[in-house]
């Protein structure tokens, strides 16, 4: 669900508290760790650092915790939310944490006095984050209640087009707002509108445009810029099925942006940062894979580079050079339209796949199993062509035969490595509309947790290989 710039800064001012009070809850356990083992018959911590022996785990659960609560819909509809839903989301992403938490304490072999940390720290961090959740919903509904302390909001437009504003806009988002006058921009002069802003005390005028004379609203407008009060247009004399629209400016020009893309965001930086330590990291620890793979191909496959390079699409189509160890023999590419000819293609559309290609020798099979043969790409997501999680890139000549321009639009965010089609069985969708489709909905539903969700149902699809021919 898209949100407004306020809603989204008041969103990431909980996240923010949120995490204090996670941190919060973990001290308040630490200091009540040795009462609790005194009561149990166990010997106190004495003068040990509190949350020395954890701290790192807190640098998981502090940061993580509002992203998962906010999975859940723990920030939506505060103000109408019931204490049983609030409970519940707090439930879900507490297990989730607890659960990622757990087994790092076992696999890290955390001491028992911290594992008693967590264990007391859950139902503390829970309780103050469903106190914290109250005492919001009870502060917006006082504020809600109370004209005094409302936003004071003008709407300006014809009849028709206030009515059909007021029905379309969520009532979370007016609650808030104490509606001084409808103002009728067909009928009445922009004057009395000067007289009103003033007389009012008005903060916000929102116009509805649709059926209203550009020229009557730059009038209005600037009798808002005039007073210094906040003039809001309803873009909705644009109609847009997938594109948000946003305003932005070029110099000093206002412009209105329509983007079906993710805007520019903290979180959007923090994707590709941790694309580029994410494949560092990557690279040296299966650096044993790349030799294994490099020996096999050298000895199976004489005679052509170990590496194989394509000129894939990338962001908004732009060429690049994208790596994998070749698995194929050297004259591969000249015989693709000979293998079309002679066995098919089981996708349909403009890609092609086809289960035992002959022109896979063995090793290159057994690479392509273990998805070991993708490993180079992660060279193309260090250089900035590629993401770790994005839509798969594909050849030039694949894109150039695309017989929908809808299929060009999962061309306008960076490809990847793996994907929802590559995590979600691979060769089983045959279906090329389909594979499409679950691109565009990655894109129109992008977040950082959906990255975190793909790359961990990839690690399995990988290990079993499902899906790899």
């Amino acid at each position: 669900m898209s949100t407004g710039r306020k809603q989204a800064f008041s969103v990431q001012a909980l996240q923010l508290l949120d995490a204090a009070f996670v941190w919060l809850g973990f001290w308040i356990a630490s200091v009540l760790r040795d009462p609790i083992r005194g009561l149990v018959g166990m010997e106190p911590m004495g003068g040990r650092s509190m949350l020395a022996d954890m701290s790192w785990v807190l640098y998981i659960a502090v940061p993580f915790t509002p992203l998962v609560l906010e999975h859940f819909g723990f920030y939506e509809h505060v103000r109408r939310k019931s204490r049983h839903k609030a409970i519940q989301q707090i439930a879900k992403a507490l297990a989730i944490m607890g659960l990622v938490l757990g087994l790092i304490s076992v696999f890290s072999r955390l001491q028992d006095a911290s594992r008693l940390i967590l264990g007391i720290g859950a139902p503390i961090v829970g309780f103050l984050l469903l106190l914290r959740d109250r005492v919001t919903r009870r502060r917006m509904v006082i504020l809600e209640r109370d004209e005094g302390r409302r936003e004071r909001v003008v709407l300006a437009g014809s009849v028709e087009d206030l009515d059909e504003l007021i029905q379309e806009l969520d009532p979370e988002a007016t609650g808030g707002w104490n509606i001084v006058e409808r103002f009728d921009l067909s009928t009445r002069p922009v004057e009395d509108l000067y007289e009103l802003l003033k007389v009012e005390t008005v903060e916000r005028v929102i116009f509805a445009t649709r059926r209203t004379a550009f020229d009557k609203v730059a009038q209005a407008v600037e009798a808002c810029e005039l007073q210094g009060v906040e003039a809001w247009i309803a873009a909705s004399f644009i109609r847009t099925q997938i594109a948000r629209p946003v305003f932005d400016s070029i110099g000093n020009k206002p412009m209105l942006v329509l983007r079906s893309t993710p805007e520019l965001s903290w979180e959007l930086l923090t994707k590709e940062a941790f694309d580029r330590l994410g494949a560092l990291f990557l690279i040296i620890c299966s650096s044993p894979l790349w030799l294994i793979a490099a020996i096999g191909i050298r000895l199976t496959s004489p005679g052509a580079p170990i590496l194989f390079c394509q000129k894939r699409a990338g962001h908004y189509g732009k060429p690049f050079r994208m790596w994998k160890f070749r698995t194929m023999v050297p004259d591969a590419e000249a015989l693709l339209e000979k293998i079309k000819a002679e066995h098919g293609n089981q996708m349909d559309g403009p890609v092609f796949k086809l289960d035992r290609d002959p022109r896979i020798f063995a090793f290159g099979g057994w690479l392509r199993k273990l998805s070991i043969d993708e490993l180079p790409q992660l060279l193309n997501v260090l250089t900035g062509d590629m993401s770790l999680v994005g839509p798969r890139p594909l050849p030039l000549y694949e894109v150039a035969a695309f017989s929908e321009l809808a299929h060009r639009r999962r061309l306008s965010v960076k490809p990847g490595i793996t994907c929802e089609w590559q995590a979600g069985g691979r060769n089983k969708i045959t279906s090329f509309e389909q594979w499409v489709e679950m691109d565009l909905q990655y894109i129109d539903n992008w977040s950082l947790w959906l990255d975190f969700k793909i790359l961990l149902k990839t690690i399995p699809a990988v290990l079993l290989g499902k899906g790899a021919k």
